[in-house]
């Protein structure tokens, strides 16, 4: 298999059989260029032998996910077995259409996107080129304090201390949380939520080690049960689209955050971010926060390691991450006792959780937040649900969660609609 590009497109030539073996071959050079961030493959199959039932799977599998976001595969040439297989199988009209199809993929994008494009605006900065769309220029989020994090000191949340919330579409929200109908019900699963566009994740912290998710259903959404968190609530003022500068690298939470802050124009903001991973850092609960607990529990040394996780080395590399949460510099305020340094080498504080999914490739272009989300929900697997933070020890840290391209949506944090319920 070669790739060179042609236009817009990059071309695969392919040589030889594409059999059972052979598939999985081709199937890992189509992986390689889409998360090379190629949306428009053609595929010169002019010197392929022999195919088979394998190798048609791959190619209806990958113009599939292509086609669905607004991406395209398409069989530029084929050689007479190819073609015969593929009339066989009925998709000559859908995956072959010879030298027109590949004049379709090479021209420049339709007028549509060629009119969305003309309104984002192009910047690069922290390591990564940013083309920004207005949202809701004027657009501020109201955010709210839930319970009391004092509490996580020594684990002592009780029935009266936690309360039961709901996050519409509307809603963004972290913390720590667990989906059930109440307190008793949840007592011995409290870990690590988040809460975007209607949906919910969070990490049972029961042993089961398996993250489970509701995703909102017409006018009803999912309770969760709270024992501390932050809400933030309204529409978003811009959707910045970023990818690292140059194709080998990724770019830093921090790097993020520090544009995130220039792009609203403001001190505080807060963000939810759909990216491809190039590995998470974090934490999370390996106890209920609802267990008694003696002294310091969970952040006590050396029982520490009994009460928490840690990511020894970058987790969840080559997926898809959302990531929600609220960054600041300067005077924290009332929001105080969220914030964290989001790194001890810049003057940041925040609170990020991020909830790992099966890799897919993402829509380019001005992308609507609610569809985004829901359709990871929907057609991916969640494999995690992290509080991130940064590694920052001398020799032995994992450093900091990294990004090769996505979808951040950001506004300005405005009032406080209470500080605590």
């Amino acid at each position: 298999i070669t790739v060179e590009t042609s236009g817009e497109a990059k071309k695969l030539k392919v040589k030889g059989r594409l059999d059972g073996y052979w598939a999985d071959h081709l199937a890992k050079a189509l992986d390689e260029e889409i998360h090379r961030g190629s949306h428009h493959l053609l595929l010169d199959l002019s010197e392929v032998v022999f195919l088979s039932s394998a190798g048609i799977r791959v190619l209806v599998k990958y113009y599939r996910q292509l086609r669905e976001i607004e991406g395209s595969l398409v069989v530029s040439e084929a050689s007479e077995p190819v073609k015969k297989v593929l009339e066989i199988s009925r998709l000559t009209g859908v995956l072959f259409a010879g030298t027109s199809a590949e004049a379709a993929v090479a021209t420049p994008p339709g007028l549509a996107t060629a009119v969305a494009a003309a309104t984002a605006v192009r910047l690069e900065a922290h390591g990564a080129a940013f083309d920004v769309f207005p949202c809701m220029p004027e657009a501020k989020l109201k955010y709210r304090l839930l319970g009391d994090p004092d509490l996580l000191r020594g684990c002592r949340f009780r029935q009266d201390s936690c309360s039961t919330v709901q996050f519409p579409e509307s809603t963004f929200g972290i913390g720590l949380g667990a989906l059930g109908d109440s307190f008793e019900d949840c007592r011995g699963r409290f870990g690590e939520f988040i809460a975007v566009a209607g949906t919910v994740a969070y990490f049972p912290t029961d042993g089961t080690n398996v993250p489970d998710y509701l995703v909102a259903a017409g006018a009803s959404y999912p309770d969760v049960q709270v024992c501390y968190g932050l809400a933030c609530e309204g529409q978003f003022s811009k959707l910045a689209r970023f990818e690292a500068k140059n194709e080998a690298d990724a770019v830093t939470l921090t790097q993020l955050v520090e544009a995130a802050l220039e792009i609203a124009e403001a001190e505080r903001v807060g963000l939810v971010m759909v990216a491809e991973s190039a590995g998470l850092i974090g934490a999370a609960l390996r106890r209920p926060p609802t267990v008694e607990a003696e002294g310091n529990a969970p952040f006590e040394f050396p029982r520490i390691r009994e009460w928490l996780s840690f990511t020894a080395e970058p987790a969840y590399t080559r997926s898809l991450a959302l990531v929600t949460g609220v960054a600041m510099r300067g005077e924290a305020g009332a929001l105080a006792p969220m914030l964290r340094p989001v790194t001890l080498a810049a003057p940041l504080v925040g609170h990020f959780h991020a909830a790992a999914f099966s890799y897919r490739p993402l829509q380019k272009g001005n992308i609507e937040l609610t569809k985004t989300v829901k359709s990871l929900f929907e057609n991916q697997t969640l494999l995690g649900v992290l509080h991130l933070m940064s590694d920052d020890r001398a020799f032995a840290g994992a450093g900091q969660s990294q990004f090769v391209r996505g979808a951040c949506w950001l506004a300005p944090l405005g009032e406080t609609i209470e500080e605590r319920s």
